[in-house]
């Protein structure tokens, strides 16, 4: 039910060989059908009605569903517009006696940007002394960019207790419609985690997880190997839309550029991205569906996670627009 053994110790050899952090393979891993099941498992297993759940805005749509089918109040805190690092004012003054779990996302879908060791640091000491969990989704901890490396909160001694990390084998192996991912979490909280996931999906499809553990111990650096692929295609895909009307925004991580788009409309985000798709051929992903009140900006998603020619194509059109 937790995860085939030769996953879960593979899982824990890695976490000590990338990152360096010590993972007990029975007692902390669970294997999940995709990172949308074990966010879902992690916020069931510790929010109950009437508690306060934080997410940060812009957010990966499944967060907030999940907290309110548990019964929970959600509690918006929009991240800076300038860089999407955490607003740490906004976010010090949301906290109350009945937040339960803190949501955060590095590297952050949809914009890019990365949490360093000093913002984990900074989340500790506003934690000190609350009865406030954390859940980390970290399924793109392998696609960060421009020299930096991946801070996961396990790597942070003072928060390590009280969080949830959850990671996506079909983020790190390109295969998202595979459906498997894992979270790790101390012994008493995965205790909790699995009680939800045991009445959920139960158990993840055993084939799938024996040629997981296979490739990881055949190939061991695959996933070392991704940064620097999908920042070529960050970095390629920028070029072709120079002379374009867009606006790019910094991206550190994920294979999402988010791109301004105010010198060529002033229509909504939505709007627009219908009108692309429709007019010129391209899609596109609105900012605003990923907040609760849309942004000031107006910014759309585009997946450089493509081949060359279709990079080229959809560039060739968007310079057009």
């Amino acid at each position: 039910m937790a995860g085939l053994p030769a996953l879960c110790e593979a899982i824990a050899e890695s976490a000590e060989r990338r990152h360096g952090w010590h993972v007990d393979p029975a007692s902390e891993v669970t294997v999940t059908a995709g990172g949308t099941e074990a966010i879902f498992a992690a916020i069931h297993a510790v929010v109950r009605a009437g508690e306060e759940v934080i997410l940060l805005d812009p957010s990966y749509d499944s967060y907030g569903p999940a907290a309110e089918l548990a019964g929970a109040r959600v509690v918006r805190v929009p991240l800076s517009l300038a860089d999407f690092g955490i607003d740490w004012q906004r976010l010090a003054d949301a906290i109350s006696p009945r937040t339960r779990l803190l949501v955060v996302n590095t590297p952050l879908n949809p914009a890019g940007a990365v949490l360093s060791e000093s913002d984990w640091d900074r989340l500790a000491d506003l934690l000190v002394g609350r009865e406030c969990f954390l859940l980390s989704d970290e399924v793109y901890e392998s696609l960060v960019f421009d020299g930096l490396h991946h801070a996961g909160v396990l790597g942070n001694p003072r928060l390590r207790d009280r969080a949830f990390a959850v990671f996506s084998f079909g983020k790190t192996y390109n295969a998202t419609g595979w459906k498997v991912g894992y979270c790790i979490a101390a012994p008493s909280l995965t205790a909790e985690f699995r009680k939800v996931h045991q009445f959920l999906t139960f158990a993840v499809s055993t084939p799938v997880q024996h040629a997981i553990a296979d490739f990881m111990r055949e190939m061991p650096g695959f996933a070392d190997e991704l940064g620097p692929f999908y920042e070529a295609r960050r970095d390629r895909f920028a070029s072709l839309l120079e002379g374009s009307r867009f606006r790019l925004r910094p991206v550190h991580g994920t294979y999402f550029q988010l791109a301004d788009y105010s010198a060529i409309s002033g229509v909504p985000d939505v709007s627009f991205c219908e009108e692309l798709t429709r007019r010129h051929g391209v899609a596109a992903i609105p900012l605003s569906p990923f907040c609760d009140e849309p942004p000031a900006a107006r910014l759309v998603r585009f997946c450089f996670a493509k081949e060359d020619r279709t990079l080229e194509a959809a560039a060739a059109k968007l310079r057009a627009v």
